[in-house]
């Protein structure tokens, strides 16, 4: 198998079917627990060659893009293909033959942006418009490059079961949603957004599959290690080459096949692989290898704060650019509403402090032991790392989704801190992020949602009513019964962003104020910022609700000072040019509450 090389070549797999050209095209599965596959395409069945190591193969004549396929089990099951690149309809379907290089692309040149410039844009694309689809994102994206946001990240798209989901229990990770629209209709979504001067990350999982719709543990019993789990069941066998080609050419698909400029890879704490090297590590170097002209952005979600796989080397991220910090958000979140139940406990005793050591070093946990988890000792040193190898954020899908009833801060925070909360997250050294709608101050829920049916669907509703027995808003049965069932299709619906409020003062107000801030993150904090080299930091204070820290840069000292407390407090000085100040925040050296300074001194 070849890999992927330069910025214009596609990607060939190991799994799924490739074109070969006048109307050839090669069929590839691997089943170890099947003696027989048929391979049913356009009408016909053939049988497929079994070599030893358990992979099917077909090389059929007469291959049209646009025709459906599936493989026949010898039980007479038809099951779709596991690498489809798109179905007729849903997970159970036919596959679809599609054609990687049939897209005409607007804007081939495109390398990308550096990561220093990143300021990332959530989206799910079933609630981002009214019509749901990668087509009417694409006419948003305007708005998104006024703003001044630079990269649009998507929530999941491979596609799973149902039309409506968050996309996290996808179980064919290579075929776009059909409910968001077409391989094509993706690609122009990519297309366009590079057009305005945005990347485009994808959030993948490649931790496990969703519940519905998973025939691989039918024919591929071995895709999956019985003798470790997972919250989602067995654990998958990465130490398989065909399971670790199956990830890794996904990546190389969304990367070369769709030009995604990169892939921010979901609970990588979860993904155990005792091989040497490990599957997210060959993943990055690979993909690094094969797009060497090109800035394309590896990120991941981990809860255990390491820093091994974001190490530079020469000013240059080795493996993975950037990582999610929960720690940044979990102590910013206790600080506007003092909530201290479930992971939020572990940020109850000093979260400014903690917020102001996120600020200055990266992580708040750097071993110390977790209350959340039972005292066990979280994370390691980050201070070593630069201030952009941490994307920062004060709301996202999780973080809002899976609170009961998908309140934004918005109405959970009181508006002045929430708004220097806000000024500090665009204006830090590190990467900030937001999630759709915030930029207007949206005050629609994001709810957790799916469209199972049947008992799937009943234990999803129940299970999740469960989960928030342990919280004191919902320790009564009443009180879990009002939390929106996912399967509801009004819960979907609810979650979709309401775009007339850029039509309202409030809306336009707090959209220029955005604007105005991310102008001003381009214009002054990017140019001091590099993403091979650390920021020394000082945290002057970080007490009685004032916040003070000093980033050494070669530009100069960026000076912040914030009060988040109720009355006005003395603060320290700043030097030199002070670039950002709400309107009358100082006086006298005092601050006033819920203002913010920031300045460039020598």
């Amino acid at each position: 198998m070849g890999d992927a090389v330069g910025n214009d070549r596609l990607a060939r797999k190991a799994w799924g079917v490739e074109m070969l050209g006048a109307g050839q095209a090669r069929f590839r599965l691997w089943a170890p627990q099947a003696q027989t596959v048929l391979l049913r395409v356009a009408g016909w069945d053939a049988p497929m060659d079994r070599s030893e190591d358990g992979w099917f193969e077909h090389v059929a004549e007469g291959v049209e893009p646009g025709q459906r396929y599936s493989f026949v089990l010898a039980d007479g099951r038809s099951v779709p293909d596991p690498a489809s690149r798109a179905q007729e309809s849903d997970v159970h379907g036919p596959s679809v033959v599609t054609d990687p290089s049939g897209y005409g692309w607007r804007n081939a040149a495109w390398q990308g942006r550096p990561w220093r410039e990143a300021v990332i844009y959530e989206m799910h694309v079933g609630t981002f418009t009214p019509e749901g689809t990668f087509r009417a994102a694409a006419g948003r994206l305007a708005h998104l490059a006024r703003l001044g946001v630079t990269v649009l990240e998507l929530m999941p798209v491979g596609q799973f079961a149902g039309a409506r989901g968050w996309g996290y229990d996808g179980v064919l990770p290579y075929a776009p949603h059909s409910a968001y629209g077409t391989p094509d209709d993706l690609k122009f979504l990519v297309d366009e957004a590079h057009g305005h001067g945005i990347m485009v990350m994808l959030d993948v999982v490649y931790n496990h599959f969703g519940p519905d719709g998973n025939y691989l543990p039918t024919y591929a019993a071995d895709f999956f290690d019985e003798a470790r789990h997972t919250p989602w069941g067995a654990a998958i066998a990465y130490q398989r080459r065909p399971v670790r080609d199956f990830f890794i050419d996904n990546a190389l698909c969304w990367i070369g096949d769709f030009k995604f400029d990169g892939l921010r890879l979901d609970a990588v704490d979860q993904i155990s692989d005792p091989s040497e090297p490990e599957l997210l590590v060959e993943l990055a170097e690979r993909v690094r290898a094969a797009f060497p002209g090109r800035h394309v952005h590896l990120t991941t979600e981990d809860n255990r704060n390491i820093t091994r796989l974001h190490e530079r080397q020469e000013g240059r991220a080795l493996r993975y650019t950037g990582e999610w910090n929960d720690d940044f958000h979990n102590a910013a979140h206790v600080l506007l509403t003092g909530e201290v139940e479930g992971y939020y406990e572990d940020f109850a005793g000093d979260p400014l402090r903690m917020l102001a050591r996120c600020l200055a070093e990266g992580f708040a946990y750097q071993g110390e032991p977790s209350p959340h988890d039972g005292g066990k000792p979280r994370g390691m040193p980050s201070s070593h790392l630069p201030a952009t190898a941490f994307v920062n954020f004060l709301q996202n899908h999780d973080q809002v989704g899976n609170r009961a009833l998908g309140e934004r801060l918005t109405v959970l925070a009181e508006p002045r801190r929430l708004r220097a909360l806000t000024g500090i997250l665009l204006l830090s050294p590190h990467v900030p992020m937001l999630f759709m709608g915030e930029e207007w101050d949206e005050t629609r829920p994001f709810y957790f949602f799916t469209d199972f049916h049947g008992d799937l669907a009943d234990a999803v509703r129940e299970g999740r009513r469960r989960e928030f027995a342990r919280f004191s808003a919902f320790d009564s049965r009443e009180d879990r019964e009002a939390i929106p069932d996912p399967n509801d299709e009004e819960s979907f619906l609810a979650c979709k962003i309401d775009w007339n409020a850029l039509e309202r003062p409030e809306g336009r107000a707090a959209s220029d104020r955005y604007a105005a801030l991310l102008a001003l993150r381009r214009d002054r904090i990017v140019p001091l910022l590099d993403d091979g080299t650390p920021l020394p930091a000082t945290i002057l204070r970080a007490d009685d609700g004032v916040l003070a820290i000093d980033w050494r840069t070669a530009g100069g000292r960026l000076q912040l000072r914030a009060n988040l407390a109720d009355g006005d407090r003395p603060v320290p000085g700043v030097d030199g040019e002070v670039i950002y100040a709400t309107d009358g925040s100082e006086e006298g050296g005092r601050l006033a509450p819920g203002h913010v300074i920031m300045a460039i001194g020598s």
